[in-house]
């Protein structure tokens, strides 16, 4: 999850999917969403500074990490196996996603109710179509 945040949220990956994919593609569309956590080494210029530029991302990674440790505890006591650790993982990071948006759109420099509510709907598409490396890269965790 850390490598999937630190490597598709890069300044460079997120300026490569932005300008060189074709915006027709589902290729494009699965890239670019792979850049929604996006971090940055300077704020520029942005309120709150480089904290607030990185807020969403430094979230999710928080979330997270909490969420896949705590929800496979549960899953994989009453059924054991690995499918059920593959969703725990998936729904993990979905739901973490939809959390690290909302919380970083409201303690972000313009706080808005609608705000918050329209990047969490994208957090949790975003956990949704791309948890499946976190769900898949949980198989054989121990909780």
């Amino acid at each position: 999850m850390l490598l999937l945040v630190g490597i598709a949220g890069s300044p460079a990956f997120t300026g490569w999917a932005a300008t060189q994919t074709d915006p027709e593609s589902a290729a494009a569309f699965y890239m670019r969403l792979l850049a929604w956590p996006a971090w940055r080494l300077d704020a520029d210029g942005e309120a709150g500074g480089l904290f607030a530029a990185d807020l969403r991302a430094v979230l999710l990674v928080i979330f997270a990490v909490g969420l896949l440790y705590l929800l496979p505890a549960a899953q994989v006591a009453r059924v054991p196996g690995s499918v059920s650790q593959f969703f725990s993982g998936w729904a993990a990071y979905v739901l973490a996603a939809g959390l690290a948006a909302v919380l970083a759109a409201l303690l972000g420099p313009s706080p808005s109710l609608l705000g918050a509510l329209q990047d969490a709907s994208t957090g949790a598409g975003y956990g949704f179509l791309t948890g499946w490396i976190i769900g898949t890269a949980s198989l054989g965790g121990r909780a």
